[in-house]
């Protein structure tokens, strides 16, 4: 439930995640707030680094290069998983699927992954990665023609496959969903990212996820969903562009989830001082199986 005063263990049993999202290298990137993302990652020596999608901004070669050079260093010291955002899917090179799905994956796959849909085991934790950027498609369209090319989508067998995998781990460990769309509506926005929220919520809800680490709404927020069964935390880790909403400054979320708590501390970065400070905390009991 909410409110639970005490904090996420700091003993090694926890793990502890550094959560990034909207990373955009392109034009709209903060390359100092990078750096100092990069120096936490270095010194901080997270256990999984998670990137909810939109590392490019138009899905460029060198927008992609870049990334490929965060993911890179990342790994020395971290595990990391990420997925594809909106803007990393080149959907115009296949528009309502005509030339099939695969054409507008290439330019993730030839930079970042072969990998659309990531699983990751580390001790404790088990993350599995979701496809929501589908490109533009039958499934994705709406009556709202801002959401062209926007919106997210899942797939029922998305879910029973991560379902599978979760299964296959050890019983006890955390289940983390890493995907790009919001499924809780944003503040500022008043906007879900993600098609069809609640059944998929209460999707995630039957299969026992503990955490959904997701960005793509530019605004930072930490939200906890109650089910009849569990809730469900949800990390929505804001832009680390100049694209940020309202005008606020970008941040990035630190996950620990212990076994009996589940923090989410959100930075947020200071231009002046050049670093990321100590922003919004809040602390969730973990309803383990």
């Amino acid at each position: 439930m909410n409110g639970v005063e005490s904090s996420a263990s700091a003993s090694g049993d926890a793990v502890r995640i550094l959560h990034v999202s909207d990373l955009h290298f392109g034009v709209p990137v903060d390359s100092a707030m990078i750096e100092a993302i990069e120096e936490r990652i270095a010194v901080d020596v997270y256990d999984v680094v998670a990137i909810s999608g939109d590392l490019s901004q138009r899905s460029r070669a060198g927008e992609f290069q870049r990334a490929r050079v965060f993911i890179r260093d990342a790994s020395r010291v971290s595990r990391v998983i990420t997925v594809p955002g909106n803007h990393d899917v080149a959907w115009w090179r296949s528009p309502m699927m005509i030339r099939g799905s695969a054409a507008i994956y290439g330019p993730w796959r030839h930079y970042i992954s072969d990998e659309l849909e990531p699983v990751l085991r580390v001790p404790g934790a088990t993350f599995v990665g979701l496809n929501t950027a589908q490109g533009v498609s039958g499934r994705t369209l709406t009556w709202n023609l801002r959401d062209i090319s926007i919106i997210g989508d899942l797939r029922p067998s998305q879910v029973e496959r991560a379902e599978a995998e979760f299964h296959a781990s050890p019983p006890g460990d955390a289940r983390v969903i890493v995907m790009h769309h919001n499924p809780v509506r944003g503040e500022l926005s008043g906007r879900h990212g993600l098609k069809n929220t609640r059944r998929i919520l209460g999707a995630f809800a039957n299969i026992g996820v503990d955490v959904v680490c997701c960005g793509h709404d530019h605004q930072e927020a930490i939200h906890f969903v109650e089910h009849t069964r569990r809730g469900t935390v949800i990390s929505t880790a804001g832009t680390v562009s100049n694209r940020s909403r309202g005008g606020r400054p970008s941040s990035v979320n630190v996950v620990t989830i212990a076994k009996s708590d589940i923090e989410v501390r959100t930075l947020i970065w200071s231009s002046s001082d050049r670093l990321l400070a100590d922003g919004s905390r809040k602390v969730f009991g973990r309803h383990a199986e």
